[in-house]
């Protein structure tokens, strides 16, 4: 009967576990938006290729809106630079291909010598290619 107790207390506490845990989609998710804070922040050209899709939207709280192109240019000749960057609060939607992430981007951009504090909040949409999670669009906006 002992042996009974334990087996169904571990099997309440590992059901509990795996309940909790995020679903696999959304840790792979979670690690590309790692990728590409990582890639925007060391300016990593090759790595912000690879996690793009070819038809990027890339829209700034500004209002601007980006190609690909543009915004992997921006990063590279340090028009668009950062000496801190974190997403925080992040939450993440999978349904099939499609993931939906939100986010606060805090950071500290690089305009010249001067850093400026940079808060706002972004919504990503990214998509399952070829096996890979690519960013299809971005929007951000103040809060």
């Amino acid at each position: 009967m002992k042996k009974a107790n334990v087996l169904i207390g571990f099997l309440c506490l590992f059901t509990g576990y795996v309940a909790a845990s995020p679903a696999p989609g959304d840790q792979e998710v979670a690690l590309a938006v790692d990728h590409l804070t990582q890639a925007m922040l060391h300016k990593d050209i090759a790595e912000l290729n690879a996690l793009t899709a070819d038809n990027l939207t890339y829209g700034h709280s500004s209002g601007k809106i980006q190609d690909k192109k543009a915004f992997i240019a921006d990063i590279e000749t340090g028009k668009s630079a950062f000496k801190t960057l974190e997403m925080q609060n992040q939450t993440i939607t999978v349904s099939g291909d499609v993931a939906l992430v939100r986010h606060h981007f805090s950071g500290q951009a690089l305009k010249g010598t001067d850093v400026v504090p940079t808060e706002i909040e972004n919504f990503q949409i990214w998509q399952k290619q070829n096996g890979h999670w690519l960013l299809v669009g971005r929007q951000a906006y103040k809060f």
